[in-house]
Formats: C-alpha cells, structure tokens, sequence
C-alpha cells in the first residue's frame, strides 16, 4: 500500500494540472471501490474548482469552491494519471479508456485525471470542508512527521509507559501519521535501533534523534518519486526509484550494508508484517 512518499508524490504530480482547474466533468463508472462513493459524487464534482490541493498521512485532499473537500485514498494499487495536460508536462493525448478506470475528471485547461485501481481498494469521499478533520480517516491522526508537530518532545512522550515494540509504535497512525512498513525499516536501521525493542525501553536521547531520520528518509523517498515495489506510478506514469537505495527493506539474507559488519539482514513478522534489520548494527 502506498505511503507517504508516495502520495506526496501523486499530489506534486497532479498540483500543475488540477490546483485552479475546474472540473468541466466528472466520470464515475462504478457505484463503489472500497466502499461505496458518495451520493451524486459525478454532480457534486461536476463545475466545482480545485482551490487547494493537499495531503494528509495518506490522504490526498481537494479543496472545492462548493464548501466540500474530496479526499482520495489510492489503496493497494490505485494510480492517477494526467494526460492532455497543456503546460507540457504529461503526455498531451488521451489514452484509450481502460478497464479499471473508475473515475476520470476532464478540466478546463485541457487536462484529464484518471484514478485507476486494478483491486478496488482505493475510495473516495467527499467532506464538508470547514468539518473535515472531523471525519472517521482523519480524526484520529497524528502529527504529519515532515511537520512542526512532529518533534523530539512529541516522540519522546508519546513512547514513554508504551510496552508494544517501536516498529510497531511508529505505525500507529495516532502518534504519527503517514509512516508505513517500509520507511519505518528504514529509518530504524539507520538510527541502530532494533525494531523488537519496546518504545518505552529506548533511551530519550536515541528517541530524539529518530526525528530527524525520519525526516530525511522521506524526504530522500519524495525526491526520488517514492517505492515501486508492485502498482505505485507517479502521475506522468513514471516509476519512483527509492526502491534501489533500501538497506534493510526486502533484502532478508543479504549482507548488511554497515562497512565492516558480516551480519545478513534479518526478517521477523510482526503484526502480520515484515520487518527487516541487522541484529547486529539495530539494538
């Protein structure tokens, strides 16, 4: 499933194209994905102008001139696409309609947005904007972890009493919210910090200096257009290449990266997901 550089990058991928556009017509061409679409999604859509267009955890958000918002979740293998973009930085025809073409918004300026999903994971809602982050996806979130909010202090008080292990601790959205498996694994063996171990049993200063690992291994996925692990494209259709650069993530019994440190990486489950380390070099 995508994370957050991933998002980050469809919605800097789709900025050019739908932020100040206005939708001349919405498509929808099933009654639901996930779960159902909202009621009169394709009229509600349909005149309405995209004023903002933002990201929140895992969300993209756009912000409508109608007072409501629509937040698109991508799933496990949506994409959206933009062809006939007029400022040159897509593909300036149309492609034939595909299958598992679900929703397709044409705009004013030329340019057509297709969000595809192959499993039907994604959905799509629409918020009354000024309620939203009332909303049952958004209320709950914690810090964006590229954000202010997201600081030593925070890190630090939110671990303190917790007994669940830190991989584990990072993916609750509630403490921070977009991180998924595969940043986790790699923030983690950069900061020496052995996913196994309880958050509550790691020293303040080693949780302090998690943040700004965090930090730039997303920064260095969003640079590099995110992980293309199975379905992710960016929004001309392109690859992302973090992938190449992963340490740990997917690379159970190669070496470890670290010079001079003969240990192979590690897999362990936890939680129904897999996490990758060094036993060596992660404490």
């Amino acid at each position: 499933m995508p994370e957050l550089p991933e998002v980050e990058t469809v919605r800097r991928g789709l900025l050019p194209a739908l932020e100040g556009a206005r939708i001349t017509t919405a498509s929808v061409n099933r009654p639901d994905l996930r779960w159902p679409f909202p009621d009169r999604m394709a009229d509600r859509l349909t005149g309405a102008r995209v004023t903002a267009l933002r990201r929140r955890s895992k969300y993209i958000l756009a912000d409508l001139d109608t007072g409501e918002t629509l937040l698109i979740h991508l799933g496990m293998s949506g994409r959206m696409t933009v062809s006939g973009d007029p400022l040159g930085r897509f593909h300036h025809t149309h492609p034939t309609p595909a299958k598992h073409d679900h929703v397709v918004f044409d705009t004013d300026t030329g340019a057509r947005i297709t969000f595809n999903d192959a499993r039907r994971f994604g959905a799509m809602d629409l918020l009354d904007t000024d309620t939203q982050d009332e909303h049952w996806l958004l209320r709950d979130l914690g810090p964006e972890p590229l954000g202010n909010s997201f600081n030593e202090a925070h890190l630090i008080a939110a671990f303190a009493g917790k007994r669940s292990p830190v991989k584990s601790a990072l993916l609750d959205q509630r403490i921070v919210a977009g991180l998924g498996n595969i940043y986790v694994c790699e923030a983690l063996y950069r900061a020496g910090i052995s996913p196994l171990r309880h958050a509550a049993r790691i020293a303040p200063g080693r949780v302090a200096r998690l943040v700004p690992i965090i930090r730039d291994v997303l920064a260095e996925a969003i640079e590099a257009g995110g992980s293309s692990l199975r379905d992710h494209r960016q929004a001309d259709g392109e690859l992302g290449y973090f992938q190449h650069t992963f340490l740990v993530y997917g690379r159970e019994g190669q070496p470890c990266q670290t010079p001079a440190c003969a240990e192979k990486i590690r897999r362990k489950v936890q939680s129904g997901r897999s996490s990758f380390y060094c036993a060596a070099c992660q404490r």
